[in-house]
């Protein structure tokens, strides 16, 4: 796995000659986001220039590229900075040096994982929301545990849009540039210094992409790029946007993501052990493993078995939408080159496709297809693999649903990325500083009972007082922005940090139900604007073609000056990692409302449980198996096609949680100002989901039920 090492050691010694030689620390560090998971990594980049470091989105390379000469002198004399970075590079050092895990996998043929997306830092904008956020925590618990992966992906040139919601409440979309030579990232160069590239056919058409590589931590991120002088700018554009609309161009990016994935990673001398496709995005990589066993006669059968068995595929969503489908001849023509090295034609392909492979009318689904080419499949919460069972129990027709092949492995997700610094300092006196080492046992977190409740509190208080700091300035500009009048605007002012605080921020697709909120305007008024008050943030994109996602947050602005909102209900533009990391930090309670059993697992609930936020969730999802009755709030998991009724009732019971159960409980506290009932609450969601819901756990299982079948 040294392909595109050594380019990156060029790259930081390029970057670390421009600045003053005590700060070559930062140039080593930069290259490699083991620094974002350091206990004080993010803040000794911060400290360098606060203000610059806002405005390149934390992205360290770019900080370093920006940053004044006078800035860069001050700070090459600040003994105190550059002992705190020396710490950070010799922790980071100590830990990408050790043994490699002992497991299903090796440093000769470690486990590859393709992801059409990647979450694990804002400043490298390659992810839209939890699939990402997913695929990035992942990484680096990998890194972590010292696992042997590589990752596969696409370098957007374009990332996934950016947001801004208009003072209607409409969302528009807009798309930044990325400049790879301003990202923590190298293209990979043969020995002559050439970059390494594949070309794949699509169509008619001979793709060429080159790879880039960005370090997580221990694990190498390869990025296939097809902004290359040889091809057209149609063929370029294949890896400009994350979940383009144009079908074609989609359908071609999973062609590259798929087959050109696993040739770059054949022309950088990587041997997989186990490919893993996160969703059907990289399905096709099955047919190259394939290609590359095919005698050249006879079926493909056999060589698709020798595929299978290398090849794990995980399975993210029960919504239709979130599985994608193409009409047979689309796929024919991008797969006619590729078929036909495989001495098949199209149409045999195309049938792996299909739930009913007979059945010629039915279009070919990339779901499907990796569910056929994979020898296990897992879907990602208990009540999700049931769900997913049920959902393909027609690809194996002589089976009962219990007996299809498709188990589950549980999300979860990177404590130490999500947890805020408070609350890290205190699980690290209380649980042994070696805690995150031992975080899936649950005898780690006992000690969450012996934590005193002042202790408790003055942590929660003190997170989400940063984060309403965060939402006062945040609020105000947006509003203003929006062309909000300047009253409306600075209203936002009135956020309150000892005021119970709501979040709701995830995709804006319609089964998420954010219109719940509103579906009783005077009881909402009434919660906000008691004498228990409830302050709400919302943040959430919907797709750009999704104009009924984006109806949802039409209709929350309709109601914007009702009496008590515009102090205490704000909508935050342009949801990101960044700003997911303020709210799961400070907000008290994290709220879900998905329509059951649509939900197939959601991470954003388990990094707020992680910081001592409590959940008000639908019992779907990954809360149907987490919640105890004690450690939260419940709303009804049923299933019900009556679906104006079952919205009626679950927006009568969430306001009454609010108001009879929630707001009473916090505000409910003792002579010495702590709520004593609230923090017992706190205790047990940390004692009984901690260990379950961290993404140690996840790995393990995937260990266990997946790798090593």
């Amino acid at each position: 796995m040294q392909a595109g090492s050594r380019d990156l050691e060029r790259a930081a010694e390029a970057l670390a000659s421009r600045l003053p030689e005590p700060l070559g620390v930062y140039a080593r560090l930069a290259y490699n986001y083991r620094w974002a998971w350091d206990p004080d990594g993010p803040d000794v980049f911060r400290d360098l220039d606060p203000e610059r470091w806002e405005k390149v989105a934390e992205n360290p390379v770019k900080q370093l590229q920006e940053a004044s000469t006078a800035g860069l002198s001050a700070a090459a004399q600040n003994p105190e900075l550059l002992a705190r970075v020396a710490a950070v590079e010799e922790r980071v050092n100590a830990d990408l040096n050790r043994p490699p895990h002992d497991g299903p996998a090796s440093t000769e043929r470690p486990i590859a994982y393709f992801s059409a997306e990647y979450g694990f830092h804002g400043s490298f904008p390659i992810y839209s929301g939890g699939l990402g956020a997913l695929a990035g925590d992942i990484l680096k618990e990998a890194s972590d545990r010292a696992w042997p992966l590589v990752a596969v992906g696409l370098l957007y040139r374009h990332g996934y849009f950016r947001q801004r919601i208009d003072n209607r409440g409409w969302q528009h979309e807009y798309w930044v540039d990325t400049d790879p030579d301003r990202l923590p990232a190298a293209l990979v160069t043969d020995d002559a210094g050439k970059p390494i590239t594949i070309c794949v056919h699509i169509g008619t058409e001979e793709v060429v992409a080159q790879i880039w590589r960005t370090n997580v931590g221990r694990v190498p991120l390869y990025l296939l790029d097809a902004e290359r002088p040889e091809n057209n700018e149609s063929a370029r554009w294949i890896t400009s946007r994350l979940y383009i609309g144009d079908e074609d161009t989609r359908l071609a990016q999973y062609m590259l993501l798929g087959i050109g994935g696993v040739r770059a990673l054949e022309a950088m001398a990587i041997e997989p052990s186990i490919v893993h496709l996160n969703e059907g995005h990289a399905a096709f990589a099955s047919l190259e493993l394939a290609k590359r066993e095919y005698s050249g006669q006879g079926s493909l059968g056999p060589a698709l078995d020798v595929a299978r068995q290398r090849t794990v595929f995980t399975t993210h969503t029960p919504v239709p939408a979130g599985n994608d489908t193409y009409p047979a001849h689309q796929v024919e023509s991008v797969l006619e080159h590729m078929a036909g090295t495989l001495g098949v034609n199209a149409s045999e392909v195309i049938r792996l496709g299909r739930t009913n492979p007979e059945e010629e009318a039915e279009p070919f689904g990339v779901t499907q297809f990796a569910l056929r080419t994979s020898r296990a499949a897992n879907g990602v919460a208990r009540r999700h693999g049931e769900v997913a069972r049920e959902m393909w129990n027609a690809m194996w027709p002589d089976k009962a649903v219990d007996d299809v092949p498709i188990t589950h492995v549980t999300n979860g997700v990177h404590i130490p990325t999500w947890l805020g610094r408070p609350m890290w300092a205190l699980l690290n006196q209380h649980l042994g500083e070696d805690w995150l080492d031992r975080a899936t046992d649950p005898a780690t977190w006992a000690p969450v009972e012996d934590i005193p409740a002042q202790e408790l509190w003055a942590v929660r208080t003190q997170q989400r007082a940063e984060l309403i700091e965060y939402v006062r300035h945040r609020a105000v500009v947006d509003r203003l922005a929006r062309d909000e009048s300047r009253p409306y605007a600075e209203a936002a002012a009135a956020f309150d940090p000892d005021v119970l605080t709501v979040g709701f921020a995830r995709r804006l697709a319609t089964y998420k139900r954010l219109n719940l909120l509103l579906q009783d305007v005077e009881r909402a008024i009434r919660v906000v604007g008691s004498d228990r008050p409830i302050q709400v943030l919302l943040a959430g994109k919907a797709h750009p073609r999704d104009d009924a996602g984006k109806s949802l947050v039409q209709g929350l602005f309709s109601m914007k000056h009702a009496p008590g909102f515009a102090g205490r209900v704000a909508y935050l533009d342009d949801y990101d990692l960044r700003m997911a990391a303020h709210l799961v930090r400070g907000c008290d309670v994290w709220i879900n409302l998905p329509r059951p059993p649509l939900e197939a697992s959601g991470t954003s609930g388990m990094k707020n449980v992680m910081n001592g936020g409590l959940q008000l969730s639908v019992l779907d999802g990954w809360w149907a198996e987490g919640y105890d009755g004690d450690n939260g709030w419940a709303l009804p998991g049923d299933v019900d096609p009556d679906h104006g009724a079952q919205d009626a009732r679950h927006a009568h019971e969430l306001f009454r949680l609010l108001e009879e159960e929630v707001a009473p409980e916090f505000y409910t506290a003792g002579e010495d100002g702590i709520p004593k009932n609230w923090v017992t609450r706190i205790r047990r969601s940390l004692r009984t989901l901690g260990p379950e819901f961290g993404a140690g756990r996840m790995l393990e299982d995937y260990e266990k039920k997946v790798y090593g079948k």
